[in-house]
């Protein structure tokens, strides 16, 4: 089975805006749109995992997770769509699906669960950014000067290594599943799993059924025995997401868990040891919750050995000019730009600014900034949430069909054909034909075929250029 190899099923423009992410992360994908070339692709390229639509015309994913029951070692299938219910849900993960999602898909969602792989030590970082930058060696870091931060990372570093509960509160957006994975990582547990649930995102028998598995029969559409999220985490970590969601039932079943390190699967009759160690995040004061009788108390001392508490970006001072930094640099290499720099203004507005949405807000920010910025630099105006209140110069980024007129379509042979056989593309070739199909059916306007594809101009300009370097036609 691959590790960086992954299978949708599902209409190449469900995944469009995966592309960039995909591809920096050195993920190989393919597109399936049929049973058969779903098939052909398991068989040929064995990917780590699939993602499956509901339903693609006459496809629906009840006869792939048919296939997949045949073969024990068929890649675990996540269903997603853009409609769902509870019913649904149950029925999908009773007949095996590894998850349900709701659209749209996300690259966060998407790493969280492709397998963990050794990464390669991070280059070393200039001297001027050491000093804010917390590397585990996993691959990711945590960045940030204020004191409250470093106050956080220093009690993480000395409970790493323990198995003592932690919980993880502040608000949203702060970064605790950040924090969780930074533990993790510094723990002697660092090279098993790392699972993480949103205790949050399914109603109680659900929940139930994927912490603690279920056995064949259990309930209808159990066809076969489910190990849960705790046995799948067997040596490593588990964070429970959201965990002041839980309902009051199913808390008394995880203390047990936390106390004796056991439990039953649901419809079981044998109790399953496991070492996990447990981490938890809240965005709630739990205490209160305690106090109004919708959390358990002997739950909340035994989750609570080791509080974290996250500091909003509001608190941070100029950590928030650090974190942008960090952001637009990143951001610019996945889609390719030179180097960018904020001006004066910039800087004074991101300092000023509430950021109720803490930093996964300004990580979103800063994509935006850094997609109508062009050569920069990044200016009060690339911030603005309101479209209407852009500049002139932001409305008029496609200068080539301001002038109304459009080049001219691409020639047919260098378009990709695609048929109806059932043929499986790599990423790469969907991704040129959708953009060059959308360029022909615009008739070679830009903004309405960047529209189309759900990316920025700059972005599909930059991919045409791509493509003329290596000798392909392109309008």
């Amino acid at each position: 089975m691959a590790e960086k190899t992954i299978l949708f099923v599902a209409p190449a423009q469900a995944v469009t805006q995966l592309f960039p992410f995909l591809k920096e992360a050195g993920v190989t994908a393919g597109i399936a749109d049929s049973l058969v070339a779903a098939m052909a692709a398991v068989r040929k390229a064995r990917p780590c995992v699939i993602f499956s639509q509901v339903k693609i015309g006459p496809y629906a994913a009840q006869s792939l997770l048919a296939e997949a029951a045949k073969d024990p070692e068929f890649p675990p299938v996540i269903v997603f769509t853009d409609r769902g219910s509870a019913n649904e849900a149950a029925q999908f993960l009773g007949a095996g699906a590894k998850d349900y999602w709701l659209e749209p898909l996300s690259w966060e969602k998407i790493q969280a669960v492709l397998p963990v792989a050794p990464a390669p030590a991070p280059p070393q970082p200039a001297p001027a950014a050491a000093a804010h930058r917390d590397v585990t060696g996993k691959g990711f870091a945590i960045v940030g000067e204020h004191p409250l931060i470093k106050r956080v990372l220093a009690l993480a570093r000395q409970v790493a290594r323990s198995k003592a509960t932690v919980l993880i509160s502040g608000e949203s957006g702060t970064g605790k599943e950040m924090f969780a994975r930074y533990l993790h990582a510094t723990s002697d547990r660092a090279e098993g799993p790392f699972i993480a649930i949103n205790c949050a995102a399914l109603p109680e028998h659900l929940l139930e059924s994927e912490l603690f598995g279920h056995e064949k029969g259990a309930f209808t559409g159990a066809i076969a025995r489910k190990l849960g999220k705790f046995e799948l985490a067997q040596g490593g970590t588990i964070l429970l997401d959201e965990i002041s969601e839980m309902d009051l039932g199913l808390q008394a079943k995880l203390l047990r868990v936390l106390q004796e390190s056991e439990f039953d699967r649901v419809g079981g009759v044998e109790t399953v040891r496991v070492d996990v160690r447990v981490l938890a995040t809240t965005n709630r004061k739990l205490d209160d919750a305690v106090a109004e009788g919708k959390f358990r108390q002997d739950l909340y001392y035994r989750l609570n050995v080791i509080p974290l508490k996250l500091p909003s970006l509001r608190e941070r001072g100029d950590d928030i000019l650090l974190l942008a930094r960090f952001f637009v640099d990143r951001f610019r290499k996945a889609y390719n730009l030179p180097p960018l720099a904020f001006s004066d203004e910039a800087r004074q507005w991101l300092l000023g600014y509430d950021w109720p949405g803490n930093v996964r807000e300004l990580q979103n920010l800063m994509e935006r900034a850094v997609l109508l910025a062009g050569n920069g630099p990044i200016a009060v105006a690339h911030f603005l949430l309101d479209p209407d209140a852009w500049p002139d110069s932001l409305a008029g980024l496609d200068e080539e069909t301001s002038t109304g007129t459009a080049p001219a379509a691409a020639p047919a042979a260098a378009v990709p054909e695609l048929t109806d056989q059932g043929n499986v593309l790599p990423l790469e070739v969907m991704e040129r034909h959708m953009i060059m199909k959308s360029l022909d059916q615009t008739e070679g306007n830009r903004t309405q075929a960047a529209q189309l594809l759900g990316i920025s101009v700059r972005t599909l300009r930059n991919k045409l250029n791509e493509y003329r370097k290596l000798g392909i036609d392109v309008p």
